[in-house]
This record gives C-alpha cells, sequence and structure tokens, in this order.
C-alpha cells in the first residue's frame, strides 16, 4: 500500500467515524491528489479550526479557486459547518477531509470528474 493510499484510508475512517460520513471513495481519492504534496507535510496536512487566517485561505485557494465559488458570508458558514461536524476539539483537520466535506457540501464533485 502506498503512501498515498494509507492516507486515504485514514481520511476514510475520519469521514467514518469522526462525521459520521459514508464516504465516495472515489471522490476522497480525487479530491486527495487534488491536495498534491501538501497532504505528506505535518503542518501542511491539516487545518488548524481556529486560525482565523488559515480558514480565509481555505475560503480564498479551495473554494473560491479551485470551486470556482463566488465570495459570500455562505462559503465561511460553510467551512465552519464543516469545523463542526467534524467537530471543534479535534486537533487534527485533516485539510483532504475538509475539502471533501466543502466539495460534498457545495455539490460541486463534477470538478473532480
Amino acid at each position: 500500500m502506498s503512501k498515498r493510499d494509507e492516507l486515504i484510508a485514514k481520511y476514510a475512517d475520519d469521514l467514518k467515524n469522526k462525521c459520521k460520513i459514508n464516504p465516495d471513495m472515489d471522490l476522497l481519492t480525487k479530491v486527495t491528489i487534488g491536495c498534491g504534496p501538501a497532504i505528506y507535510n505535518a503542518d501542511s496536512s491539516t487545518v488548524a479550526g481556529t486560525d482565523a487566517g488559515e480558514l480565509e485561505t481555505v475560503k480564498k485557494n479551495f473554494l473560491m479557486k479551485k470551486l470556482g465559488l463566488p465570495d459570500g458570508d455562505n462559503l465561511m458558514q460553510a467551512i465552519n459547518a464543516v469545523i463542526d461536524t467534524y467537530g471543534r476539539s479535534e486537533r487534527s483537520k485533516y485539510r483532504a477531509v475538509v475539502y471533501y466535506m466543502l466539495t460534498k457540501h457545495f455539490g460541486k464533485e463534477a470538478v473532480y470528474k
């Protein structure tokens, strides 16, 4: 099993057990690949749910650039809803899991087809 496959399995486990979501493994794999080398770095592989600057980066670089969503209050509301689903007290919020849930939230799966 490759390192990426191990990480995807870990992300799927988080979705099932921490978020109570049965993941679409094909989409999760594509989202993980889309994160690029960031998934292999301890700092960039996670999202700090309490860091306003980092959440703003998720909004601009992922929601607006990658998913092509227009700026609006709904973007930060969606990010906060995903952080709540993951669990605010959960220290390791994996970037790929957060991006997966945001992709599903906005119905933007077609971006990864």
